[in-house]
């Protein structure tokens, strides 16, 4: 199967057996991101993380207090 990443545009082809395959035919809506991306975008987040400027808004529960 050829997809296309996301973001740089590279195309690859991957296994049509694989799990990955199976969720892009299964499920439009989801995107591929090639390997290189995904680790790029990981390893920004992390150090955005760590320097203390990156906020994870979750939804409320029951239990927080204003």
């Amino acid at each position: 199967m050829r997809v296309k990443c996301v973001i740089c545009d590279k195309i690859e082809n991957i296994d049509d057996e694989s799990l990955i395959a199976k969720r892009l035919r299964n499920r439009p809506i989801h995107t591929y991101m090639c390997n290189n991306c995904s680790t790029r975008i990981t390893e920004k987040t992390n150090a955005r993380f760590e320097s203390g400027n990156f906020r994870l808004y979750r939804p409320k529960s029951d239990n927080d207090e204003w």
